[in-house]
């Protein structure tokens, strides 16, 4: 296959006239950890709250969570963008539904894609979550109700805090997730990363240059929020709950005071 490489194609006009392609580039990575960011802080609040339903001692909050969570999580995320950005304003008062078609550009887009991404993750973040308060002794509710707190109170300030600790390393690969379902905007019209790449393919015809860039750009974002996220688990680690790299350190600590 001829290909005619041309790196320089970046530096080149884009068709709006304003940006060349490489600024194109990072208005969507912009778009991407916007949209990403603002989904993984939503996800991570009502995946929380879902987390608190499914190990309550309350039988609704129980259904309740569960069926939330089997919902969004077996519906594909492709199907719910769609429901989300053509089907809801449908569903809503007439008024209200006008409004949000004619939204201006691109708010349109990115406010479903967060509802969308948003609710689909808070089913994936609910079940990380679960995972960490479940995996916490028995003994931590027992002794914040001995000391008087209601179960609100065990979870808002003992049972969630612990568990978040726990669970930092699966909330890093929801965020990496989010980072790359994002993409999926692009089907309803949100020129994010993946979204600006494919314009500027249609555009110049330099499909591969496009896609090279897309993918350097997502291994940055993602390595940066890995090495992020590292430096907090390990700042945050609960001794003797998770981090053997934390016991190795304690254990060199001692060692050298002795």
């Amino acid at each position: 296959m001829n290909y005619d490489w041309s790196w320089q194609v970046f530096w080149e006009m884009s068709p709006d006239g304003v940006h060349t392609f490489l600024q194109t580039i990072f208005i969507g990575a912009g778009w991407t950890l916007t949209l990403s960011l603002c989904t993984w802080v939503f996800a991570l609040f009502f995946g929380s709250i879902l987390a608190v339903f499914r190990t309550a001692k309350s039988r609704p909050l129980n259904v309740l969570g569960t069926v939330y969570v089997e919902i969004f999580r077996n519906i594909p995320l492709l199907v719910q963008m769609f429901l989300w950005y053509f089907v809801l304003p449908e569903l809503l008062p007439v008024h209200l539904g006008t409004a949000i078609k004619q939204m201006a550009q691109p708010w349109g887009q990115f406010i479903p894609a967060v509802l969308c991404l948003s609710f689909y993750g808070s089913a994936r973040m609910a079940e990380q979550v679960r995972a960490g308060i479940q995996s916490l002794p028995r003994g931590q509710f027992q002794a914040a109700t001995a000391l008087g707190l209601t179960q609100v109170q065990a979870y808002r300030y003992i049972i969630l805090p612990e568990a978040l600790r726990i669970v930092i390393a699966p909330l890093t690969s929801e965020f990496m997730a989010a980072i790359k379902y994002s993409s999926l905007a692009l089907t309803i019209g949100l020129l994010e990363l993946t979204g600006q790449a494919r314009a500027m393919q249609e555009s110049s015809f330099h499909i591969f240059e496009a896609f090279s860039a897309a993918t350097v750009v997502y291994l940055l974002i993602n390595s940066i929020v890995v090495l992020g996220m590292h430096a907090m688990e390990r700042r945050v680690a609960i001794p003797g709950l998770i981090g053997s790299a934390v016991k190795r350190n304690q254990w060199r600590k001692e060692m050298t005071h002795e």
